[in-house]
């Protein structure tokens, strides 16, 4: 099943356009709508910004056990903003990008966590797989190849 993008219902996997509203449930990309290296940059910054300051005060209203959250809280804060209906983390949304598979569909939560995990690799080899994004035709990074995903800029 998918989830319309416009209003949220489920469909089924082959419906073209939603029950519900008429939206289009798949999504072409072109080769102008993939998000460049530094939006992508500037929607990682915000999504930093914006899990320091929640597992922080987290950590101080725990009186220092919140400090696990640390942990945890990038992968799932990724994984279920990725695999949602917004198919954005809060900052990617705030730029305009979502995140899809390769045919413009959600992820599923196994998917965006293997995507978020992927970053750990893109990040040991110098952060070369994160610079990838700059130079590849769907200005995708090594995460988004491993996962087979692309970010798009949203229309």
């Amino acid at each position: 099943m998918i989830f319309c993008r416009n209003c949220g219902q489920q469909c089924e996997d082959a419906a073209q356009f939603c029950q519900s509203c008429g939206h289009a449930t798949r999504v072409t990309v072109d080769a102008g709508q993939y998000a460049g290296f530094w939006q992508r940059f500037a929607a990682f910054i915000i999504d930093a910004i914006v899990l320091a300051v929640g597992t922080g005060i987290l950590t101080a209203i725990t009186f220092g056990a919140g400090a696990i959250a640390w942990i945890f809280a990038p992968w799932i804060y990724e994984a279920l903003m990725l695999s949602s209906v917004k198919q954005a983390t809060l900052g990617k949304i705030a730029l305009g990008l979502t995140v899809t598979d390769m045919n413009g569909n959600t992820l599923s939560f196994g998917r965006a966590t293997g995507r978020h995990f992927a970053k750990y690799l893109s990040a040991c080899i110098l952060f070369i797989g994160f610079i990838m994004a700059a130079f590849t035709e769907k200005k995708q990074a090594l995460h988004d190849l491993i996962a087979q995903t692309v970010v798009t800029v949203r229309q």
